[in-house]
């Protein structure tokens, strides 16, 4: 069946990444800049400062925080009018969170987003009582103006298992984020994560309380809008280079940085046509084009969304196979690698392969849906033979397949002719 298209799972992710170093290299920087029409007088920005987003994944809650320490640095103690965030840098397609599953406060359900702060995520720090029906703590970060989180979790004592199909998170009227269900005490303190905003509302609230956090004062409101030609940039701050991101995506399979790598792609599309395409369908015109450049057939190709969180995304085993030699042959090549899972040591693959003597020595990307298993990667032989590893299973019973998984990768790793 290597010829046969199929669900890939967020094995996807490798069609991205693949593109991404190809078109934008692996130096390539995001940058968000802070900019005004406005006069500094006295401490006292006499107009709007406008954040402007440059469609960065990676923006997170201390670099932000950074970012408007540099705003104080500048003298600015007040902001006599609003702090507007512009995130018109992509032209994107509505996005619903819902879609796929329903668990649309799930940050893997995010969209991309021109000013993409913190992976619109919420992360809650969970802590078990000792007894049942105990009160769980919850400590939020980061801290979120004008969201109330009301926290009925309850300590349970069943075994710990996979602890978070146990709880559920629901946004009520009002901005009350409610989490409820039940964390077991034999699990200890637990890390677990919410998207209870839309980007753009998420955003404003993080900026709001930022601004107050590191000494701001502020006239007006935080809001979305566009910046004024005549504005004039103040600083700019660069994200990480695209190496490193994508070593983010693939170890940990972040699904919103997949998303934006996707819609930075159709953002280097011309826009001469009109009304100019949206980038989500733009990257994935990009990705095919660039993989057919490369030599990888791309018949059967269907990229959503390039996380491979989607039900219609397809690719054959044969075209991940030619993908994986091509980057093979790329300059980029080691960056390529270097951000893939190892198998039994880091990443989604540290569980796998833990006892067998070919841990260490599989860098492989995973995928897992309902009724999908699948593994793309290399692997180096104990002959220290390098080898393209590809399988895919679509089927009810994929699931029981991660065996079969671990078993290519211990024959090809003994060298077995």
């Amino acid at each position: 069946n290597a010829g046969r298209p199929m669900n890939p799972a967020s094995v996807m992710k490798l069609v991205t990444a693949f593109a991404a170093f190809e078109r934008l290299g692996p130096a390539h920087t995001w940058r968000t800049r802070v900019a005004t029409r406005g006069a500094i007088r006295n401490g006292v920005l006499e107009g709007d400062l406008h954040l402007i987003g440059g469609a960065d994944p990676v923006l997170g809650y201390d670099r932000l925080w950074k970012l408007l320490r540099r705003v104080r640095a500048l003298g600015i103690e007040r902001v006599n009018g609003d702090i507007v965030l512009d995130a018109s840098v992509l032209r994107l397609p509505p996005h619903n969170p819902d879609a796929f599953d329903g668990r649309g406060l799930r940050p893997y359900n995010s969209g991309p987003h021109g000013l993409l702060l913190n992976y619109n995520t919420l992360l809650l720090g969970l802590y078990p009582g000792k007894a049942a029906n105990e009160p769980v703590t919850l400590a939020a970060e980061p801290p979120l103006a004008g969201i109330v989180i009301d926290n009925r979790i309850l300590t349970s004592d069943a075994p710990c298992g996979t602890w978070y199909r146990d709880l559920q998170a629901n946004l009520e009227a009002g901005r009350r984020l409610v989490l409820s269900g039940s964390l077991p005490a034999a699990c200890g303190p637990r890390t677990w994560s919410a998207a209870p905003l839309p980007a753009e509302d998420f955003g404003a609230a993080l900026v709001s309380t930022l601004w107050s956090e590191v000494g701001g004062r502020l006239g007006g409101t935080v809001r979305a809008g566009p910046t004024p030609a005549e504005a004039q940039e103040l600083f700019a701050d660069d994200s990480p280079p695209l190496a490193e991101v994508v070593r983010d995506m693939n170890k940990w399979s972040s699904n919103v940085i997949a998303r934006q790598l996707l819609a930075t792609l159709g953002s280097t599309l011309p826009s001469s046509s009109a009304p100019p395409p949206e980038m989500v369908a733009g990257g994935a015109h990009v990705a095919r084009e660039l993989l057919a450049a490369a030599g990888v057939d791309t018949d059967g190709l269907v990229i959503e969304n390039g996380s491979g969180l989607s039900r219609i995304e397809r690719i054959r085993a044969d075209s991940l196979g030619a993908l994986l030699l091509s980057a093979w042959q790329r300059p980029w090549m080691p960056e390529f690698i270097a951000a893939l899972p190892v198998a039994g040591l880091d990443g989604t693959a540290r569980g796998r392969l833990r006892n067998s003597p070919a841990a260490g020595h599989a860098h492989i990307k995973t995928g897992t849906l309902n009724g999908v298993r699948a593994m793309a990667g290399y692997l180096l032989d104990r002959q220290g033979r390098r080898h393209a590893v590809v399988m895919m299973v679509n089927h009810p019973e994929a699931p029981n397949s991660a065996a079969a998984q671990d078993a290519l990768i211990d024959w090809l790793w003994a060298g077995t002719p």
